[in-house]
């Protein structure tokens, strides 16, 4: 057999870029028969350090696997099997301004990754990229899967999905995150759980959590856990979904801050609501180029710091670990390639009515069986109607900003935000709506 083309867009990020290439050179299956990588970013200089690094991987490991480097779009694409895609442009910048902006107009959004609209102003931005690589697939490698790593996942793969004829998924780990909460409240380490969660991307809900020996349904023994639990115990972290939970049925994942996007009471629940920090009287920090220090508590307490911090050096790639990282582009493309079915337990992708109470087209957040036959989408029961009608607000949020993208619409992009659980003023959604257009004018798309 040829050797298994694997194109990565995006090669140069610092997170994603270097984990999914060891990722592939460790994989078995894939390198078998050979694996010819084309590592493809803007930066070439970036894709270049991507590519020496997955030779000397290679090399380590003793792996037939080959790595080129480019900045040519077309070219990385040209019949491609497999093409993953981790980009990001000035991420901290424009993100600062996804936090700050909207609270400054009113809106009571307590993070500015997926939802509310700081997600909004994300996924436009990334749309014509995401948009762009879709495109060009249909032109270079038309057979070949999409993986997506950008965020926001699902209004970034309702666009691919409504404006290309391209096979996409949206891959994120925030399932891992809500099945570790459960286990630490059960007393038991995740890989003794069976669960089956669906919703939304950073906004989904455990269906069915079982002990994997036995079977036993374990929500009983989680309901009387969470009871006896301090109300405060890890408050940043699960102090929302302990209220979801008591009032909507299911545990939702993965945690307070992603859950409260799309909520506009969340604020009341997430103590710590600054995630960049700036002195305004010092300057305007967007004017100057100078992004904000991001603060970001659920992760630790960050405030806790000596006087004088230490200087902070990244590893280099050569001092990552030779590990798996634990995402699913390799698992599902090992089961595309025929190493047995695997069940891949959180893909963003077209409903098309495995969600009964959710829109068929709508892009949500669900596990799928990945064999060689492709991949089968899992049939959930339906939501809880409290959970449904908040997930179909997203739906439509979603379709209303791919059409303001497609269509060159500001209306659309204004019918978006004021949809948001968070707008509380009409007026003020106009003010928030143009000063971030003329902030990110660079990166969003024409807009009349």
């Amino acid at each position: 057999m040829p050797a298994l083309k694997i194109a990565l867009v995006g090669a140069g990020s610092r997170s994603f870029g270097p984990a999914t290439v060891r990722d592939i050179i460790l994989s078995e299956p894939l390198c078998a028969e050979g694996v010819e990588l084309r590592l493809m970013d803007v930066d070439l200089p970036a894709a270049e350090a991507a590519a020496a690094d997955a030779r000397a991987v290679a090399s380590r490991l003793k792996r037939n696997a080959a790595a080129t480097a480019g900045d040519d779009l077309a070219a990385a694409l040209d019949g491609a099997d497999f093409v993953i895609k981790a980009i990001e442009r000035r991420r901290y910048h424009y993100w600062s301004q996804d936090f700050h902006v909207p609270r400054r107009h009113g809106f009571r959004q307590v993070y500015g990754e997926n939802g509310g609209p700081g997600g909004i102003f994300h996924a436009l931005r990334n749309m014509g990229p995401t948009v762009e690589v879709a495109r060009a697939m249909e032109r270079r490698c038309p057979d070949a899967l999409l993986f997506s790593y950008t965020n926001p996942e699902h209004k970034l793969m309702e666009a691919v999905s409504r404006l290309t004829g391209v096979e996409a998924v949206g891959l994120c780990h925030g399932f891992a995150m809500g099945l570790g909460q459960v286990a630490a409240m059960l007393g038991v380490k995740p890989d003794e759980i069976d669960a089956v969660a669906c919703g939304i991307n950073h906004c989904t809900w455990f269906q069915a959590i079982r002990d994997r020996r036995t079977g036993e349904d374990l929500y009983p023994a989680l309901r009387h856990a969470e009871a006896a639990g301090d109300e405060l115990a890890d408050w940043h972290e699960i102090g929302l979904s302990r209220v979801l939970f008591r009032r909507f049925g299911l545990w939702p994942s993965p945690g307070a801050n992603h859950i409260g996007e799309y909520i506009g009471w969340a604020d009341e629940f997430v103590a710590s609501e600054l995630q960049y920090f700036y002195d305004p009287m010092a300057g305007d920090p967007w004017a100057s180029g100078s992004t904000p220090e991001f603060i970001y508590s659920l992760s630790g307490d960050t405030t806790r710091r000596p006087w004088v911090r230490p200087e902070q050096c990244e590893p280099g790639l050569d001092e990552r670990p030779l590990a798996p990282s634990g995402e699913y582009a390799v698992p599902i493309m090992e089961a595309l390639q025929g190493a047995g079915s695997r069940v891949i337990d959180a893909v963003n992708i077209p409903n098309h009515g495995s969600i009964p109470n959710l829109p068929p087209e709508m892009v949500v957040e669900m596990p799928v069986d990945a064999s060689h036959h492709g991949l089968a989408r899992m049939q959930m029961d339906p939501l809880p109607e409290p959970v449904s009608a908040l997930l179909r607000t997203q739906g439509a949020i979603q379709r209303l900003l791919v059409e303001a993208y497609s269509e060159q619409s500001r209306e659309k992009l204004l019918q978006a935000i004021l949809l948001e659980p968070t707008c509380t003023s009409y007026r003020n959604a106009v003010a928030m709506m143009d000063e971030m257009i003329r902030l990110q004018a660079d990166l969003l798309p024409p807009l009349y």
